[in-house]
């Protein structure tokens, strides 16, 4: 496996389809996703031109957060794309820099708690669950607005955007109403939230359908890794 050659592939898929929808490849934002990748690997995937990374478990990101920092010598962008749950929050702020999958006021005040005391403000993004799947997180299209509402009442949280799973297909091209929904959201809310601009959407499988239907950051990790490890 050849990390330097796979990030080559899928920077060259991102600006395909980015080019197929009128836009241009530096407006996606790449994040290479590093669950149960060892530091080794990942510290190889920065020499190569990754600098945002995306972990599922905070753990993880307390863990790797400084060994990679050192060893490349300069400060990646750390992701959290995981389940948020409250007891993990005290990992993640202040070392992340954005966080995708916030679904739920109690870890909202959590993560206001935590900033005010370090004096940072958090970045997240609101996590949609599009396809009504009882498996997975995230809010109701319905709900997002209420939610949103709620959260400008929390003084270190700033929203950024929305971000989603679909359910799986073999075919991507099923994925693509999923994307267009989030995406028609994310442009409904914006006429009273400015500030709400991004669009997570897109994994290994169904990226570049993602990004033809307006994602600003595509989450890649097998097409980059290779499968993970145990």
């Amino acid at each position: 496996m050849d990390i330097k050659q796979n990030i080559k592939a899928v920077k060259e898929k991102i600006s395909k389809s980015a080019e197929m929808s009128g836009r241009s490849a530096g407006e996606i934002c790449l994040v290479a996703v590093s669950k149960k990748v060892n530091t080794h690997r990942i510290v190889e995937a920065f020499k190569n031109g990754i600098r945002v990374f995306g972990e599922n478990y905070a753990q993880e990101v307390r863990d790797k957060f400084k060994i990679v920092e050192d060893r490349v010598g300069e400060k990646p962008a750390w992701h959290f794309i995981g389940k948020l749950q409250r007891n993990k929050v005290k990992y993640l702020v202040g070392k992340v820099d954005l966080i995708h999958s916030l679904d739920n006021l109690s870890a909202a005040d959590e993560i206001n708690k935590r900033a005010l005391e370090l004096g940072v403000d958090t970045s997240v993004l609101i996590e949609i669950n599009s396809g009504g799947e009882f498996s997975k997180g995230g809010i109701d299209f319905n709900e997002s607005e209420d939610f949103i509402d709620q959260l400008s009442e929390l003084k270190s949280i700033r929203v950024k955007g929305l971000m989603t799973m679909p359910p799986y297909f073999d075919d991507p091209e099923r994925s693509r109403m999923y994307f267009r929904d989030l995406r028609n959201l994310r442009d409904n809310l914006r006429m009273k939230y400015p500030n709400i601009e991004e669009l997570s959407m897109g994994m290994s499988d169904d990226f570049e359908v993602a990004i033809e239907e307006g994602a600003t950051i595509v989450r890649i990790g097998t097409l980059i890794f290779g499968p993970r490890e145990n």
